[in-house]
């Protein structure tokens, strides 16, 4: 998947699905960013007119940029989530009053978002990053998740979730073929 507002939310819901848990440093913004992309604004409108629930889980020690975003989006946030640890994915769900098999999550990283909502039996999408700066810590992650993603996508065991594709980008794949 390539960004979080490419997600078919109703695809979600048509398979049971209510609550999203996201990651907040490269996946719905970028890191150190304060900007909200305009298309991710209006997708995440969408997502609570479907009446989805919404929670933002990051790693991210600087409390008041997560609380920054939690009030912006009227979103609850965890900060300091010590991902993949399973604490903050269970605090978020618990909080929400909703239920393990009904959440997804939706970050950019494979060992922290991915492995941390893995470790629970929650959906989870792997999203690209939003942008080419990172914490120093992530860009040496990259490396072995690019490796294992490439493993992944050999092996056939990498699907993606039925997305809204931008017009633009299916012709450019379509020309491709």
């Amino acid at each position: 998947m390539e960004r979080v507002e490419f997600i078919d939310l109703h695809h979600l819901k048509e398979h049971g699905y209510d609550t999203l848990i996201f990651d907040l440093d490269n996946t719905l913004v970028g890191w150190r960013s304060k900007e909200m992309r305009p298309e991710l604004m209006e997708w995440l409108k969408s997502a609570k007119n479907l009446g989805f629930k919404m929670c933002i889980v990051s790693n991210c020690v600087l409390r008041g940029r997560v609380r920054y975003f939690e009030k912006l989006l009227d979103i609850p946030a965890i900060p300091k989530a010590v991902k993949p640890r399973k604490k903050s994915f269970i605090a978020a769900i618990k909080m929400l009053n909703s239920r393990f098999g009904r959440t997804v999550v939706i970050g950019d990283q494979l060992f922290t978002d991915v492995l941390g909502g893995n470790r629970l039996g929650l959906l989870t999408i792997l999203v690209l990053p939003v942008d080419k700066r990172e914490f120093y810590a992530t860009i040496l992650q990259r490396t072995a998740e690019k490796l294992i993603l490439f493993r992944m996508k050999k092996k056939g065991i990498l699907h993606p979730l039925k997305a809204k594709i931008p017009k633009k980008m299916l012709q450019a794949k379509e020309g491709n073929l």
